[in-house]
């Protein structure tokens, strides 16, 4: 039985193999520094959509000033930047913040609703 997870998860570097990419649950990850202001307003927003969805999707959160090789893997440039996994696959790409309308609006397209 897979633990349900309703809280963003902190991945690194060496966990994000396991975390992110071996998942057997659609993974949302959201790159983020602490000196970004748009990262900042991001996080609740983030925050409700993974225990509104809790079982269905995975928020994963990588700190780009501490942990810099799948960011520059995936080449990401700009902050905030959302990268969504499913088996392993990047899937879709979101760039910036949102509101949570369309955040939500995403997650359900994600998840073929």
């Amino acid at each position: 039985m897979q633990t349900v997870i309703d809280q963003p998860v902190q991945v690194s570097d060496a966990s994000f193999e396991t975390q992110v990419l071996q998942s057997d649950t659609p993974v949302i990850v959201d790159f983020w520094a602490p000196w970004c202001g748009h990262c900042r307003v991001i996080a609740p927003i983030l925050a409700k959509l993974a225990q509104r969805y809790a079982g269905e999707i995975v928020v994963a959160k990588i700190n780009t000033d501490e942990d810099v090789q799948y960011a520059s893997r995936l080449g990401v440039r700009g902050l905030p930047t959302m990268v969504v996994f499913q088996h392993g696959q990047e899937v879709d790409r979101w760039i910036g913040a949102m509101s949570e309308a369309a955040f939500e609006q995403r997650v359900q397209q994600l998840l073929g609703r």
